[in-house]
């Protein structure tokens, strides 16, 4: 399959065109518009600095199911002793969280890939209300978070990061059980790793996934901005 090229206009390559690994196209910009363009229809940014611009579309796909979030017995054990301390927010500070998954080193990776381009572009975006945060606290500490984009029923994660063991995962734990609460279809996990088969998510063939994500994307979701439904952060803890 060709790799295409990318210019001005806002428009993207049918994403079952990818290369084997993924790769489906090269340049382009990072504006909010073509964000979400892309995002609908499963292809994604992902490149580092001094690296042209890269857009991806990789299967399988591994996805997760609102309904199927599993939480192991060690995560649970770290969960109730953290309870007491922990506080868990959406969209209380996006900025932040940006930086925490910009700055925090990750085994095996040099660098990150959220360059200038992509947090100015998810900042617009976070500004419409498109791309939302979670953030952990402990006191006025913000030890972990992630964030990513909410396109009808599908939330499409795009990274975390974690200054305290596990704080991370009780942040996905609670933003699953709060989506699953808001009737969302599936949440995009975009590369298969065996961290997230941990918590449930399965592969999905391309194709499956593409009428999937075209299926949910125009539903109605949660109004923006985002914050846990009553009793609030205490829903990472049910069931």
């Amino acid at each position: 399959m060709p790799v295409f090229l990318l210019n001005e206009a806002l428009s993207l390559p049918d994403p079952r065109l990818a290369e084997r690994d993924g790769l489906l196209a090269v340049g382009g910009d990072l504006r909010p518009e073509r964000l979400v363009l892309a995002y609908r229809q499963g292809i994604f940014p992902w490149s580092s600095d001094g690296e042209p611009l890269l857009w991806w579309c990789p299967a399988p796909r591994m996805v997760l199911f609102p309904d199927e979030l599993y939480v192991g017995r060690s995560l649970r054990k770290a969960i109730r002793r953290d309870v007491g301390r922990l506080r868990i927010t959406l969209d209380r500070d996006f900025t932040g969280v940006m930086a925490g998954c910009a700055e925090v080193p990750r085994p095996g990776q040099d660098g990150t890939w959220i360059t200038a381009g992509i947090l100015a572009g998810m900042t617009a975006l976070h500004d419409r209300g498109i791309v939302h945060s979670v953030e952990v606290w402990d006191g006025d500490a913000l030890v972990a978070g992630l964030y990513g984009l909410a396109l009808g029923r599908v939330f499409c994660g795009e990274s975390m990061f974690t200054r305290r063991p596990n704080a991370s995962k009780i942040a996905f734990v609670a933003l699953v059980r709060q989506l699953r609460a808001w009737g969302y279809a599936m949440i995009d996990c975009q590369q298969v790793t065996a961290h997230l088969r941990r918590f449930g998510a399965r592969e999905l063939a391309k194709d499956d996934f593409l009428a999937r994500l075209a299926r949910h994307v125009d539903e109605p979701g949660h109004p923006a901005p985002w914050a846990f439904d009553p009793p609030g952060a205490a829903r990472w803890l049910d069931d």
